[in-house]
């Protein structure tokens, strides 16, 4: 099956499940990343530099003795922070057999999303939003963008 066809198969799976999403956002912009993926949510850490790594890979922590790389989503979708990097939260996630702590402004609710709310990617959604998007919820408050951690991390698989 081509990656496409599995891509709009996930799409279609997602839209007839309500969703239970960890809500985040980086410069006023409010995000999402399905509850199950989400392995820790992280106050302000020390992170230590790695040189030569791709822009938005900032560094590494260690949590509980495993390192974690440590992804500027700030940079990654072309936003700049609204939080000072002191500040800045993380949310763990797992891609590969690897562990990334994805750097945030700061970290919302668990929303829990009915699926006929559920809507795929406007035409007008920025297109680096678009890039790591799984669709977006309208929501009271804004716009809700779903982000999909295989896309989102999918640049560092390109880069190796």
């Amino acid at each position: 099956m081509s990656a496409v066809k599995e891509v709009e198969g996930n799409l279609a799976l997602a839209a007839e499940e309500d969703r239970e999403l960890v809500s985040f956002s980086i410069a006023g912009q409010l995000f999402g990343i399905a509850v199950l993926e989400v392995r820790d949510v992280l106050r302000p850490q020390t992170i230590s530099r790695i040189s030569l790594a791709p822009p938005d890979v900032v560094g590494s922590l260690n949590l509980r003795g495993r390192i974690v790389t440590a992804i500027d989503i700030c940079h990654r979708l072309g936003l700049s922070a609204s939080q000072p990097p002191e500040k800045r939260m993380s949310i763990v996630v797992e891609h590969g057999d690897e562990l990334y702590a994805l750097i945030v402004d700061s970290i919302g609710d668990v929303l829990s999303l009915s699926a006929k709310d559920f809507e795929r990617n406007p035409v007008t959604l920025n297109p680096r939003w678009r890039e790591i998007s799984a669709g977006i919820y309208r929501l009271e408050t804004g716009l809700l963008v779903v982000v999909d951690i295989a896309r989102l991390l999918g640049f560092l698989v390109k880069s190796k």
